[in-house]
């Protein structure tokens, strides 16, 4: 069986790291495109060249004139730098000396796109450093439309559920507490390397799309838990129990449902931290610790705790609200099943009425 540390990508992932100053992996592919016809000027192509390589954390520039180290040329072209042109347009290989992944690399990336295109051109900038730059840039555009939307859809369903205004504003801000714990705990982990030697991985930025990931499963669970929970107290509540008395006995309810559902799921996902993939092991990680947290945490003690210090303001909607409540409500109730109903006793005759029954009992005749 294959250990996690012997894994030929991670071996060959530290000694680039360690024991090589240029990332190759993560290099930058900057084409500059000629608005007109022809090659570019070869002195404002090796001009532009020797400004990409004096930028921060630049280990070298590969272009069609050979190689750039910091302004100066360190090789002359080769029989493999007919590759950096084509069609009139040329290629720069800028190589960085941190990993792609970095805070260093994508400020590279913001640096090259910023530098003026040499004259009679247009520049674009690609590689790992950019694609992990442009899919950042397209997540955090849409994050507040996808925020948003969830939060409305939550609070109109949690509110057609319950008919109250801070109950579905406490699961919002409870269930956000819980995934930024969980955020937290991920960057705690798996990028300043704190559990490293038991889990066996290298750290390193967290990848762009794990936070999302983790959020849309932490939410999701969290809100189903937080739906078992307010149904049962509402169910209490609804006979005419207390405040009090429905918290207490909607959590005894179903404590013991969400504790083994959430154990369930804990155990299934910790299962993945045994993969020597950092990519899996910190889905599952986070997804168990987002878990344990909201069953735990949230559920037996904040919740509780928040809605007994609230007291009646928990159940508590202005008069239009509860009017659409009233009206288009989410309710769960039992239908009464129908009793069969007895018939009525037949009538008596008066004449016979008072005519004592005979009996046809020999034993018993006068």
């Amino acid at each position: 069986m294959l250990r996690p540390g012997a894994a030929a990508s991670r071996t060959v992932g530290d000694a680039l790291r360690e024991r090589f100053p240029a990332d190759l992996s993560g290099s930058m592919e900057v084409v500059v495109q000629q608005d007109g016809r022809g090659a570019l000027d070869p002195a404002a192509l090796s001009a532009y060249a020797n400004t990409l390589s004096r930028l921060p954390d630049v280990a070298r520039v590969d272009y069609a004139l050979g190689t750039v180290v910091r302004g100066s040329r360190t090789a002359p072209p080769n029989a493999t730098s007919v590759r950096f042109r084509a069609a009139g347009d040329d290629l720069l290989q800028v190589v960085p000396a941190v990993d792609y992944a970095s805070t260093q690399a994508r400020a590279l990336v913001h640096a090259t796109r910023a530098l003026p295109a040499p004259s009679g051109s247009t520049v674009l900038v690609g590689g790992a450093p950019a694609v992990l730059v442009d899919g950042r840039s397209a997540i955090g555009d849409r994050l507040p439309l996808a925020l948003g939307l969830i939060v409305l859809a939550t609070f109109v369903l949690l509110f057609l559920f319950t008919g109250s205004v801070l109950l579905p504003v406490k699961a919002i801000l409870l269930n956000g507490l819980c995934t930024c714990a969980v955020f937290g705990a991920a960057v705690w982990i798996f990028s300043d390397g704190h559990l490293s030697g038991l889990l066996d991985f290298t750290p390193g930025p967290l990848d762009t799309s794990m936070p999302v990931l983790l959020f849309c499963i932490a939410f999701g669970l969290s809100m189903d838990y937080e739906v078992f929970l307010l149904s049962r107290i509402k169910e209490v509540r609804d006979t005419g129990a207390s405040n009090v008395e429905a918290v207490a006995t909607g959590l005894a309810r179903v404590g013991r449902i969400v504790s083994t559902a959430a154990a369930l799921l804990a155990v299934t996902f910790v299962a993945f931290a045994t993969s020597s993939v950092r990519f899996i092991q910190m889905f599952g990680v986070g997804t168990a610790l987002a878990i344990v947290l909201d069953a735990t945490l949230i559920r037996g003690v904040l919740v509780p705790a928040f809605m007994r210090v609230a007291g009646g303001a928990n159940w508590w909607a202005p008069g239009p609200l509860r009017a659409l409540h009233r009206r288009f409500g989410l309710h769960e109730h039992v239908e009464d099943v129908p009793q069969p109903v007895a018939p009525p006793p037949a009538p008596r005759d008066s004449a016979t009425a008072d005519t004592p029954v005979r009996s046809s009992d020999p034993a018993h005749q006068p």
